[in-house]
């Protein structure tokens, strides 16, 4: 836990202001504090008897102690207004950097973990770290500062009433260092948990459409109970020793109060020779800092148990920063021409190295061709496309376009050359018009409406409340699939790339619009190469290579007509589609 805390320290560094003023402020708010009692016993022994009272005095005590207390409740504020910015900058560069480094893992990070457990570390698991973090400054620092000062006090009143404290200070450390080791795997469990909890929740509200219409909800909520209670189980046990820490110390500390209490009276008597001789003013200063010596013991306990679970949340978000990162490649030259030919030589590649997917590939496509990639479910054609972009890196072979080999040229360089349509659309929080000019930020109004024009999403767009202007949300709700697709496709034609990628592009959209689509896209891919997944085939019956594939290997290759006439595999899946 250790490792963890001074790592999490180790993002104060640019707070350099607001950690030496929440120190200062501490100091002096905590060092004020401390004086008070030795105004109170003053006040105490103003009053000697019923008919013998310094007023004069005891005034003068008072005022000063009102002044004490205020100016002291004045620098504790600010000491807990440093440490409120200190905790919030802290957290912000922690969830800045999980954020930038989300977006720089390779893409088989995040494909194995689920999207809701993700979320969950950069949001909540945050919230955990800056609540326990926040926690353990404000009353540690003020904690050492407490114990310090009231020994010194302490000392200066009476010598052995000081060491019996101190003696038996240790018995509270001791109860409190044992039920921290018994609740760190607890709270370690218990995030975990709350981890796992979290990936189900987003994944069945992401899913609700399935999750209703195959009448999931049962079977779903009985996931969720087994998910529940297990975070119940470790929340409770975690809970539990977080819970009795504070009570254990108050007891031990309780004692120590009694026994301190005892000795004093004895001390203020003069019973008892080898104690000393102290005033009831001095018996009533000591007693409160006894209480106060012993109350950060009980504190910083309290604080350990919010820092085990604050700790146990910095693992989780550490596991993603620690996670490596996709090559560097800002040395690398960017792909400056691009010329739409590509070529795979020797291409492997699998997800798990147990189970070989792609073997020995090898295509080569010319600048302008139309090349449809064909086959059944899991045959590799996404896979295809993960690789081409650089999603996935190769286990072995080489891809390149004109003649480089895309190992040697930036990612953002190579990705910037394709235009990319998927079955799955995507849409964000923003106006239709933001949401069309996703792929060219800088473009015009006049350009983004000319996209919409060419994917023919532009009647439907002028029926919105407000045009290119309306706020979608981000799944677009309000909006048919067919109309999100073609937004997807507007803002493809706006970025005219010289590769383009359609994947299943019009499955969502009605016979009429896709044949009008289909034209759109003729005139786009004119003069550009273009891989087009396909699972009707009728559609990609023009293109002017076709790669039958089936468990990552090409089975068939040819134009439509050649691929038929072979009466082959791909002959079968036609037939198959169109079997009355």
């Amino acid at each position: 836990m250790l490792a963890v805390i001074r790592r999490i320290l180790s993002y104060t560094k640019p707070c350099r202001k607001e950690l030496i003023g929440m120190l200062v402020f501490a100091l002096i708010g905590t060092g004020l504090s401390l004086f008070v009692p030795i105004l109170i016993g003053e006040v105490v022994d103003c009053v000697v008897g019923k008919n013998d009272v310094d007023f004069f005095q005891l005034w003068k005590m008072i005022v000063v102690l009102v002044v004490t207390i205020v100016i002291s409740a004045l620098f504790q504020w600010l000491m807990s207004l440093c440490t409120n910015r200190l905790a919030a900058n802290t957290i912000r560069d922690l969830r800045c950097d999980l954020f930038t480094h989300l977006q720089k893992v390779p893409l088989r990070y995040i494909d194995g973990h689920a999207r809701g457990d993700l979320i969950g570390r950069a949001v909540s698991d945050m919230e955990i770290i800056s609540d326990g973090f926040l926690q353990a400054f404000t009353q540690f620092i003020t904690g050492i500062f407490t114990i310090v000062g009231t020994l010194i006090f302490m000392l200066t009143i009476n010598i052995q009433i000081t060491v019996l404290v101190v003696i038996l200070t240790p018995i509270s450390l001791i109860v409190a260092s044992q039920i921290t080791k018994m609740s760190r795997a607890s709270y370690l469990k218990s995030s975990e948990a709350r981890g796992a909890l979290g990936g189900l929740t987003e994944e069945m509200i992401g899913s609700q459409k399935v999750v209703k219409a195959f009448t999931f909800e049962e079977r779903a909520q009985k996931q969720f109970d087994v998910y529940n209670m297990e975070l119940q189980k470790t929340g409770t046990k975690a809970t539990f020793f977080g819970s009795i820490t504070n009570p254990s110390t108050r007891f031990v500390n309780a004692l120590i109060y009694a026994a301190v209490g005892v000795c004093g009276a004895l001390a203020a008597t003069g019973n008892v020779a080898w104690i000393g001789v102290i005033t009831v003013g001095q018996l009533a200063s000591f007693l409160t800092y006894a209480n106060q010596y012993t109350k950060p013991f009980n504190e910083i306990s309290g604080v350990v148990a919010e820092l085990q679970n604050a700790a146990a949340s910095a693992k989780r978000v550490f596991a993603v920063i620690d996670e490596p990162i996709e090559s560097d490649d800002h040395d690398l030259p960017s792909l400056k021409e691009c010329d739409g030919s590509i070529e795979l030589s020797h291409v492997r590649f699998s997800y798990l190295p147990e189970k070989p997917l792609i073997t020995d590939f090898n295509l080569k496509v010319h600048n302008g061709q139309k090349i449809a990639i064909v086959g059944p479910t899991g045959c590799g054609k996404t896979t295809l496309i993960n690789l081409l972009l650089r999603f996935y890196d190769l286990d072995e072979g080489e891809i390149s376009i004109t003649g480089q080999n895309i190992e040697t040229v930036t990612r953002d360089s190579l990705r910037a050359c394709y235009g990319m349509v998927l079955q799955e659309t995507w849409l964000f929080t923003g106006t239709v018009a933001e949401n069309i000019s996703y792929s060219r930020p800088n473009a015009t109004r006049q350009e983004i409406e000319a996209a919409a024009k060419a994917a023919y999403a532009y009647g439907f767009i002028r029926r919105l409340p407000n045009g290119y202007d309306t706020i979608l949300t981000e799944d677009g709700a309000g909006l048919s699939q067919g109309q999100k697709q073609l937004l997807c496709i507007a803002r493809i034609m706006l970025m005219d790339p010289p590769f383009l990628i359609l994947d299943e592009a019009t499955s969502s959209i009605d016979l009429r619009t896709e044949q009008r689509i289909q034209k759109a896209f003729e005139k786009l891919m004119t003069g550009k190469t273009s891989f087009i997944i396909a699972h009707r085939l009728s559609t990609i019956k023009s293109a002017d290579w076709i790669l039958v594939m089936n468990q990552g290997k090409v089975l068939e290759q040819g134009t439509h007509e050649t691929l038929m006439a072979k009466n082959g595999f791909y002959a079968k899946l036609y037939q198959s589609q169109f079997a009355q």
